[in-house]
């Protein structure tokens, strides 16, 4: 890799980490810190994901005006006040504001850091954006971990070491971006409506739509790790140190398990919709031992399970969008899937939390297990109308 796009990974792990101290704790911290139901609990954290498709969409206009070394420079700087402030006041009314602050101010950031990655590594194509995901899930790993042990000592801590993560982030952005060359004929744009709103093949549109649905559905499900059920492992008394492990195995086995799961897909899942399916199946599994879970090596188990789930349809999902985008609207349509993903991140955790507020935690459980099949579905009718298209044959050959 060139030694522009190291240094965006080493930043992206920074940024990362320094994330990961707060958003495994925010729920935890709302409920039983700041006495406040898990419903919530979850539209505070649907604020956040808002601000962040906000400043996203913000983000990627500045990006094309002022370029990514000065748009990254006010995203992180707006997350660095938000941090230290939330450090200093973090009660109730402060911690939503603040919050809203972070989000919007990652949200920023987060499409400079692609746009670059791609610009600096144009030949690399798809391995730029790759190192970059994995950079997230080492930081996902190691902020994880720390923040655990961190809290155990005294909570307010946390929100200084998210603070102090983006000092670091701020220093290298500083002094490392600004001689990163950025050419804008090489980015790729993933703003939606930076695209135009024209579709210009709409039966594929509406199979990326169709397959969408399940992938929102994945999300919903997903989120809950991060909120309902971070509270229920609190009830069962697991401690947050122990909470903050089962993260860092999700981010450690994502970035150590990828040769693995390489080859079971080369060897056993010759198409993109099994690969889908056998994910979906995986989520379900994961979320029934999930359910059984009393103690903390259970549900290290079921996170295990649903981290394997997640590495196949993680990338399915963006893979297939980019074979169906017509030539021209490839970061249209993966702009698309990025909406989808942020918006399932946004209204799962307050959906969560009103099912577990009226019905109970093994009601959300179950509930979930069912609401998969939705995602086989959407699975298996989103080519149906294109079959014999190039795009229907390339999705499902051998």
């Amino acid at each position: 890799m060139p030694k522009a796009l190291w240094l965006l990974v080493i930043a992206m792990v920074i940024n990362v980490t320094g994330a990961s101290f707060l958003w495994p704790l925010n729920t935890i911290y709302i409920h039983q810190e700041l006495g406040k139901s898990l419903s919530v609990a979850g539209l505070v954290l649907m604020a956040n994901a808002g601000a962040g498709i906000v400043g996203n969409l913000l983000g990627g206009r500045l990006f094309d005006r002022i370029g990514g070394y000065k748009t990254i420079l006010l995203g992180i700087t707006i997350t660095m006040v938000s941090a230290f402030t939330l450090a200093f006041y973090h009660t109730w009314i402060y911690y939503v504001v603040l919050m809203v602050g972070l989000g919007f101010g990652s949200g920023i950031t987060y499409p400079s850091m692609y746009a670059m990655a791609g610009s600096v590594w144009p030949a690399g194509g798809r391995k730029a954006f790759n190192a970059i995901y994995v950079a997230q899930n080492l930081g996902v790993a190691v902020g994880a971990a720390l923040a655990g042990l961190v809290a155990s000592f005294r909570f307010d801590y946390v929100f200084f070491a998210n603070g102090f993560m983006y000092i670091i982030f701020f220093l290298i952005a500083f002094f490392g971006f600004r001689n990163i060359k950025v050419d804008p004929s090489e980015t790729v744009q993933t703003n939606i409506f930076e695209q135009g709103l024209a579709v210009e093949n709409k039966a594929r549109f509406k199979a990326l739509l169709i397959l969408c649905i399940g992938f929102i559905i994945c999300w919903i499900a997903y989120v809950q790790w991060q909120s309902t059920i971070s509270v229920h492992t609190q009830a069962l008394g697991i401690s947050l140190t122990q909470y903050s492990i089962i993260w860092t195995v999700n981010g450690a086995l994502i970035v150590l398990g990828q040769p693995i799961i390489s080859l079971m897909i080369k060897k056993w899942f010759h198409t993109l919709k099994g690969q889908i399916y056998f994910g979906l199946a995986i989520f379900m599994v994961a979320f029934f031992v999930v359910a059984q879970a009393e103690v903390f090596l259970v549900f290290v188990v079921a996170m295990i399970i649903l981290t394997i789930g997640e590495m196949f349809v993680w990338p399915a999902i963006p893979t297939i969008a980019n074979q169906l985008a017509p030539k021209g609207k490839v970061g249209f349509y993966q702009g698309v899937v990025n909406s989808v993903a942020t918006a399932g991140r946004m209204v799962g955790p307050f959906l969560g939390g009103v099912v577990v507020d009226l019905f109970g935690m093994q009601a959300l459980f179950y509930g979930l297990m069912m609401f998969f099949m939705v995602g086989f579905i959407s699975t298996y009718l989103y080519d149906r109308h294109l079959v014999g298209t190039a795009v229907h044959k390339e999705a499902n050959a051998s």
